[in-house]
């Protein structure tokens, strides 16, 4: 099992927010920043440093905590593994899931206080967070619904825009929380679903797996915990939900039903348009006693990294199933974590990388780049990629360009000749997708493409070396 050889494993959000406070990883910010703009903007500064705790946002009694996964390296501390260790252990929990344990109410912290017909606004406090944004968003909850078909659950995190007490609205993408509520919509029904806020850093990880559809990402926290995530049904549907969790709206998205919804700032640091989305009402709100709210600055980093990780390691799976020297991918901050992807490939024949890139686009349509470089290349180093693709790459011969292809809808260059209309959905997020073959020969002439190195450089330990505390007076050297 994979939890044998781990270190600490962090699945509560409270122990884990507690464990950065006492590795000065969390700042406690004094009470009263606003929740429009400038609690995100207080947040935002300290992203990636330090996750930021507001005890009293706006003189509402329900703190707010943000940025708590907002380094790789913290990711992998919360599920005890060496960060090189990382992707693996993610990919070893979706591969062998454990399903969760159902609990009964009094069990169940999440369900501690119950508000019936609420005022959503009124019970939590939900942050504007960009500019341009129109209005407060929950961006940290957890959707979880059930396949109408098949009666399993999907989890995913969406945007919801808080229209009014007990509606708001949400952008669902064509994957399978979307699928769920086109079948209730063909039946004629509204969809019940769960929004959970305010879960574990590895219940939140999984809930970003990239799986087919019918597979329960819930099942994939228990693996990450070690043993199986205690959960309890909803009190006004069927739904599941962590048990653990500090705070559950349950709502119903409904039939044929749409509002407006947006400008909404997203990953790609732009806004989305303002378009006609899907509905939700409100049932009721359950929460621990004294809950804590997680807001999730847009675009920073710990929105970022929650998206790329788990893509990095389904990404990692498959391709290594028809390519088993494919050693290691990584997908760039600096491409969102979306839409630039690296592979690190142990190159045994030539044209192999340009197989590989094709497979890469096959495997998620938000992919837009991928660079392929040799074993001896750190992708998770941009610079070093730079080097390849500078070193070498030839664009007349190591380029692969593909066009009209199904990519991210909210990548704003594909809506370029849109003029101001909106696109129908059938035609948002059609792309390009470019390819760079950045590895060197399988062979080549004596040195040409050996990598310069200095023998000892990896294994001097320098601080061996260096005699701490020591001045040179070049002045009073001897004059030559």
């Amino acid at each position: 099992m994979i939890s044998e050889a781990r270190k600490t494993v962090h699945t509560d959000l409270r122990g884990w927010l507690s464990h950065l406070s006492t590795t000065d990883r969390l700042a406690v910010i004094k009470p009263g920043a606003a929740l429009e703009h400038e609690l995100v903007a207080i947040a935002k500064l300290l992203d990636g440093r330090q996750a930021a705790y507001f005890p009293q946002p706006d003189g509402h009694s329900v703190p707010v905590v943000s940025g708590f996964m907002a380094r790789r390296s913290w990711i992998a501390e919360a599920m005890g593994v060496a960060e090189s260790e990382l992707l693996a252990t993610f990919r070893e929990a979706a591969e062998q899931p454990l399903p969760s344990q159902l609990v009964p109410q009094a069990e169940a912290p999440c369900q501690q206080v119950v508000h019936r017909q609420p005022d959503v606004r009124a019970v939590l406090p939900i942050p504007t967070h960009s500019e341009h944004d129109n209005g407060p968003y929950i961006t940290a909850g957890m959707v979880i619904a059930r396949n109408p078909a098949t009666g399993v659950q999907n989890v995913s995190i969406n945007r919801i825009q808080v229209h009014g007490k007990d509606r708001m609205a949400i952008l669902m993408l064509p994957r399978h929380l979307y699928a769920f509520y086109k079948e209730a919509e063909r039946r004629g029904e509204d969809l019940p679903i769960a929004i959970v806020i305010g879960a574990d850093p590895l219940t939140l990880l999984a809930s970003q797996a990239i799986t087919q559809i019918d597979y329960d990402e819930l099942d994939i926290a228990g693996a990450l915990h070690g043993s199986p995530l205690r959960v309890a049904q909803c009190l006004t549907n069927d739904v599941h939900v962590p048990a653990d969790a500090e705070i559950v709206i349950e709502g119903r998205i409904l039939c044929d039903e749409r509002e407006m919804e947006g400008p909404f700032g997203e990953f790609p640091r732009y806004y989305s348009a303002r378009e006609q989305r899907e509905v939700i009402a409100v049932d009721a709100i359950t929460h621990r006693q004294a809950p804590i709210f997680h807001t999730i600055v847009p675009a920073e980093m710990e929105h970022l990294l929650l998206g790329s990780i788990p893509r990095e390691a389904t990404l990692l799976a498959h391709l290594q199933r028809s390519f088993p020297n494919v050693l290691d991918v990584h997908l760039s901050i600096g491409g969102v974590g979306r839409y630039h992807l690296y592979v690190k490939l142990r190159k045994t024949h030539e044209g192999q990388p340009k197989n590989v890139i094709l497979c890469a686009f096959g495997a998620h349509y938000d992919i837009k780049q991928v660079i392929v470089v040799d074993e001896d290349v750190e992708v998770h180093d941009p610079q070093q990629v730079e080097w390849a693709v500078a070193t070498r790459f030839q664009a007349d011969r190591d380029m692969v360009v593909i066009s009209g292809a199904q990519g991210s809808a909210l990548d704003p260059s594909t809506t370029l000749g849109a003029g101001d209309g909106v696109a129908p959905v059938h035609e948002q997020g059609v792309s390009a997708k470019l390819g760079l073959d950045a590895t060197r020969p399988v062979t080549y002439h004596e040195h040409t493409f050996t990598r310069v190195r200095v023998p000892g450089e990896d294994s001097i330990d320098l601080a061996a070396w260096i005699e701490s505390g020591r001045r040179v007076d070049f002045n009073s050297l001897a004059q030559s």
